[in-house]
């Protein structure tokens, strides 16, 4: 019978090999696919937050909005798409000396830019479609609470958490990519990270979804008079909300994200399975 997995070794030289590819790509077409990744983990969002909108409790809402959120990753994987959370383990091809420094700084700017450009195409359209008119604008109301709370973590807390988010994601991918069937890939991508959501843990990405979605219902005095009335959240939080201030969130989520990345899963990963241990013993 086939062995279903690759070992950790292959799929560390898999990647790579991946890697390569990805630092060389035509401009256009890494373009086209960081567009795609934002639009798949805005959608990830966009389902998630409604179908949790109207739960109270809060263990039971991340447990449904969990389970939901990963079709986002699995979009990126399994249909095509350049994500800069899981692009960061470019750092193992960069350490095996497939790739530049300049490579690679390029392809995780562009991705980085266009990922936002595609979470704010599903932004818009999911504004001007009315769906946060759901129950009531309950929804619009939800994702303004959604993204004040991102906005306002402190520095500190914004890069534990991108941390603790970006092992998890990066962790799925090498996972999936560990699966030769398209069954195995999307069940490793499901449980880590479903664990993200369910920890609330922050990804750069996502925000890039939730806070400008906030931002826009925010602009909708209805919702806005919603989340008075819901949670309590003033007017003069939701005038905070649209000024440029509370973007800052992003510079230190990325951070987070980029340490956990590179750092925790690339680099470390990359030290087990190419490290010459004999000499060391």
């Amino acid at each position: 019978m086939e062995n279903s997995l690759y070992t950790p070794s292959e799929v560390l030289d898999n990647n790579i090999n991946g890697e390569v590819t990805k630092a060389n790509l035509p401009l256009g077409k890494m373009i086209l696919l960081g567009l795609l990744a934002g639009a798949f983990i805005a959608i990830g969002g966009a389902a998630s937050n409604v179908a949790v909108h109207d739960i109270s409790n809060v263990g039971l809402a991340r447990t449904l909005a969990g389970a939901i959120f990963p079709v986002g990753l699995m979009l990126v994987v399994l249909v095509g798409g350049e994500l800069f959370t899981g692009n960061c383990l470019m750092l193992m091809a960069y350490f095996d000396k497939k790739i530049s420094g300049l490579s690679f700084i390029r392809n995780l700017v562009i991705v980085y830019i266009s990922n936002l450009v595609g979470a704010l195409i599903i932004d818009a359209l999911l504004f001007f479609s009315g769906q946060f008119n759901y129950t009531n604008g309950g929804l619009g109301a939800y994702t303004i609470k959604i993204a004040i709370a991102k906005t306002t973590i402190s520095p500190g807390a914004a890069i534990a958490s991108g941390i603790l988010c970006n092992i998890l994601v990066c962790l799925a991918i090498l996972m999936a990519s560990a699966a030769k069937d398209v069954a195995g890939k999307i069940l490793a991508i499901f449980f880590p990270i479903m664990a993200f959501v369910i920890c609330g843990f922050e990804h750069c990405v996502a925000n890039m979804f939730y806070i400008p979605a906030g931002m826009l219902a925010a602009t909708n005095s209805s919702y806005v008079e919603q989340a008075k009335n819901l949670y309590g959240i003033t007017a003069q939080q939701c005038e905070q909300l649209l000024s440029v201030s509370s973007t800052k969130c992003f510079f230190f989520v990325t951070l987070g994200n980029i340490i956990g990345g590179m750092v925790f899963v690339g680099a470390i990963f990359y030290a087990i399975h190419k490290t010459h241990w004999k000499k060391y013993q």
